[in-house]
């Protein structure tokens, strides 16, 4: 509620000097992030401190955190007030869509897996490289527009 109070809400930014700049259209990204790295922090703290409830919670935590990509696709609906024939496809082509992108990704990462990667690229790096060239081609369905 701060961040919306002090950045997001119309006219938020005049403490700034910045009156006319609205920032409205970031609120639900905020909201989905600040939800993903509670999650995530609360992962890392039982890792560390409660190593047997973060054994026992297992895959769920990090669900949590996916469970917010999911919420925000719940909320952009009802943010573009759609009805329901459109909430309808608009929520079959999202989960389409997710998946494809999964099962791409899992495809990358299995022919990765037994490339021959530099050492300082192997494991988060190589993925983020993935991902971003993964992301370049799904923006390729939109269009180029220049």
């Amino acid at each position: 509620n701060l961040i919306y109070q002090f950045l997001i809400k119309d006219r938020a930014l005049a403490w700034a000097g910045l009156p006319e700049i609205s920032l409205d259209f970031l609120g639900l990204i905020t909201y989905i992030s600040v939800i993903a790295a509670v999650v995530q922090v609360l992962e890392m703290f039982l890792d560390r401190y409660v190593p047997s409830l973060y054994n026992s919670l297992g895959i769920f935590l990090p669900l949590i955190t996916v469970n917010c990509a999911i919420l925000g696709g719940c909320l952009f609906m009802v943010e573009r007030d759609y009805n329901f024939s459109e909430s309808v496809t608009y929520g079959v082509a999202s989960g389409v869509g997710w998946a494809l992108a999964i099962v791409a990704m899992a495809g990358v990462r299995e022919k990765l897996k037994y490339s021959d990667i530099p050492e300082g690229l192997q494991g988060l790096g190589v993925t983020f490289i993935t991902a971003g060239l993964m992301a370049l081609g799904f923006m390729a369905f939109s269009g180029i527009q220049l």
